[in-house]
């Protein structure tokens, strides 16, 4: 995986590997392994949710849990790869949510738990770190679905490209554009600088 700048911070490569080591252990029996998981990924998979389904998000969360937790001996593959797997099961959920309530997905929404999570890229560092809680929800529900969901997964949930992409059933360059488009909108509206055709590349991997 291609990676601009200096690359992601230590601190999302510990957790990722927190995160594996954990599963592993959750995988062999280890409830407390199981709740370690759980913390590390609740409050970005939550604010993903909140994007997709708004207030519904907690109820919606639980449903995937079950599954998660039903499913977890099938997993294969490190923290990344579970992130990635949570939310695709996660986003079942609630477009299963959604069919039944009969209604279109709501415009995302970024609650102050996620804000306060580490984002892979500088780009996320420097567009989040200006945000409060109601200027995110003006900002993220102002951007086109495409480009919130990604933004959402590449900032809250913290996908790479290709990982976000599988999600959403779409190629990792259409994800790519759409989170740089995002958070270029989103940092123009801030006022932030630099973000560049750098910025694109470090959003995605190859296509």
């Amino acid at each position: 995986m291609a990676r601009g700048g200096g690359g992601e911070p230590r601190r999302v490569q510990v957790y990722d590997e927190e995160l594996g080591a954990a599963v592993a252990r959750a995988q062999e029996g280890d409830e407390s392994a199981f709740a370690v998981a759980y913390r590390i990924v609740q409050p970005g998979l939550l604010g993903y949710l909140r994007g997709i389904v708004g207030d519904d998000a907690e109820d919606v969360a639980s449903d995937a849990w079950l599954e998660i937790a039903r499913d977890l001996g099938r997993f294969r593959g490190d923290g990344a790869g579970f992130r990635g797997w949570t939310a695709t099961i996660a986003r079942h959920r609630a477009l299963d949510h959604l069919r039944r309530q009969k209604v279109r997905p709501r415009s995302a929404a970024l609650e102050q738990d996620v804000l306060d999570l580490p984002g892979p890229y500088s780009t996320h560092d420097q567009a989040l770190e200006s945000l409060s809680t109601e200027h995110a929800l003006d900002l993220v529900r102002g951007l086109p679905r495409d480009q919130a969901e990604a933004v959402l997964l590449r900032v809250v949930v913290g996908l790479d490209g290709p990982a976000a992409a599988r999600v959403l059933g779409k190629r990792p360059g259409a994800v790519r554009t759409a989170a740089y488009r995002g958070l270029k909108r989103l940092a123009r509206q801030l006022g932030v600088e630099g973000v560049t055709d750098d910025d694109a590349r470090t959003l995605g991997e190859s296509t």
